[in-house]
């Protein structure tokens, strides 16, 4: 349950991205026909069922393309794997975003029994899952009283119905959608209904309604796609509005609006998927829109088709990467340090662990070990960064019965030099290669006793990528006089 529910993780991040644009340019073609804007919401229904896509070069989704999937079918902002990260880390496509994201995130504790992470997720699933039984279940009551109030309904003509037991007509039905209406309704209205409500079942918007207020339900978490719902609902009334007024000309407009206005339903609660009821509130909005509407041109209506087609194809589609190469990617390396990535993550603070686990992560892997998390000793000084490590190989490693701590000295010297307020980095090695009975080795370097090696104050060469540079290269002639004894 918990990969499923970061699938559809991924997939609503995608989709509200997705949304904005249609937000954004659903206002650029505020004074187009809103058919228009009705159609611009399927991209997002698109993202909200299909988990992959088709890469483009032309894809809008660049501007946010989650950089570890750049050009694959798949948007991963979430990974699947998050449950188990040492660090854990999300992508949100925008850097601000991420960091703040990350900042918020615990990091796995090596002597606990769970991740933090994974059972966050699991609870998220819970939590998921019962939200959406909870609004399916409303959803499926409410409809069920809605049938049982029109039983006993008369046939007019062909899906026409009668019954004094509601207020306002409706479509309901999934099959054969018939149209309610209440008893006493006049001739004038009556043409205004029937066709508006007869545009409704011609589109198929009875079956698009309650299919869009599904993906709602499985969704129900991400307040974008309640906002992207009411807006798509609103989209496709004032355009069956707009069709009436097409057909019956200009002339109705006051009688149509006046049609509306008198069977205006100001719902409260929960939104539902059906039935499509002709005053199904935005009363306001869809009698302004009548007001104003005129018949558009055809050249107007070829290039907002075009603009359109551009659009749809831009959001459905995944970004191609920038570049494309035969060879693997790798960054840029100095001495085996990622200077970039080091600069990047420099920080004040040991307690910042996003900042540190990246300024591990731009450091060179002691062969034969796997890194196993971090801790963080930040309640009372000195403060210490303690790395854990399972030694899977000793091969050149062990020597004399001692391990070599080479890379660990130098690690440790530029850990001092970019984390200000560190005052000793400690490692803990446990045995996994079967020959030291499975014990654990640890061992520390102060920021003192690395001073008083270096003759100054390493945090001065972290001002800049030279100065850090110059801080490497003084590494290679200050090997470590003896190793960690086993």
């Amino acid at each position: 349950m918990t990969n499923l529910f970061l699938i559809i993780l991924n997939m609503s991040i995608t989709a509200s991205y997705v949304a904005l644009a249609v937000i954004i340019v659903r206002f650029i073609l505020r004074r187009v026909s809103k058919v228009f804007s009705y159609i611009l919401w399927s991209v997002v229904m698109v993202r909200l069922v299909i988990p992959v896509s088709l890469t483009s070069s032309f894809s809008l989704l660049r501007l946010v393309q989650p950089e570890r999937k750049a050009g694959t079918g798949f948007m991963e902002f979430v990974p699947q794997h998050i449950g188990i990260q040492v660090y854990s880390t999300v992508d949100a496509g925008i850097s601000g975003i991420s960091r703040f994201i990350q900042s918020s995130l615990p990091v796995a504790a090596p002597m606990a029994s769970a991740n933090p992470m994974q059972i966050l997720m699991w609870i998220g699933s819970v939590i998921w899952i019962s939200g959406a039984a909870i609004i399916l279940l409303y959803s499926v009551a409410s409809y069920m009283k809605i049938i049982a109030r029109v039983r006993t309904a008369t046939l007019v003509r062909d899906n026409v119905f009668e019954t004094d037991q509601i207020s306002t007509p409706f479509v309901c039905g999934f099959v054969k959608p018939k149209i309610y209406i209440p008893t006493g309704m006049s001739e004038p209205d009556l043409s205004y209904v029937l066709l508006h409500e007869q545009t409704h079942i011609r589109r198929r918007d009875y079956l698009i309604k309650p299919f869009a207020f599904i993906l709602l339900i499985v969704h129900w978490f991400n307040p974008l796609m309640w906002l992207s719902y009411a807006l798509m609902s609103k989209d496709m009334e004032m355009s069956c509005d707009e069709r009436v007024v097409n057909k019956m000309g200009n002339q109705i407009k006051k009688g149509y609006s006046t049609t509306l206005l008198s069977f205006s339903l100001h719902r409260s609660g929960l939104l539902t998927g059906s039935p499509l009821s002709f005053g199904e509130s935005y009363v306001k909005a869809r009698i302004n829109n009548i007001l104003s509407y005129r018949q558009p041109s055809s050249w107007m209506v070829v290039g907002t088709m075009l603009v359109i087609a551009v659009f749809i194809v831009g959001c459905t589609t995944n970004p191609k990467p920038l570049q494309i190469s035969s060879e693997p990617f790798s960054p840029p390396s100095y001495s085996g340090y990622d200077v970039d990535k080091l600069m990047k993550n420099k920080t004040p603070y040991v307690g910042n662990h996003v900042k540190v686990g990246g300024l591990i992560g731009g450091m060179p892997m002691p062969i034969g070990f796997e890194g196993k998390g971090i801790e963080l000793q930040t309640k009372a000084q000195p403060y210490g960064l303690t790395i854990h490590y399972l030694m899977n190989d000793s091969t050149g490693v062990v020597s004399e019965g001692a391990i070599s701590g080479e890379t660990f000295y130098h690690n440790s010297i530029l850990l001092l030099s970019l984390i200000d307020n560190v005052d000793s980095i400690t490692y803990s090695i446990v045995d996994n290669t079967g020959l030291y009975d499975g014990a654990t080795y640890s061992f520390t370097f102060t920021r003192e006793q690395i001073d008083e090696r270096l003759g100054e104050d390493v945090r001065h060469y972290a001002v800049d990528e030279t100065n850090l540079k110059q801080l490497i290269d003084r590494l290679d002639g200050l090997p470590v006089s003896e190793g960690v004894k086993l």
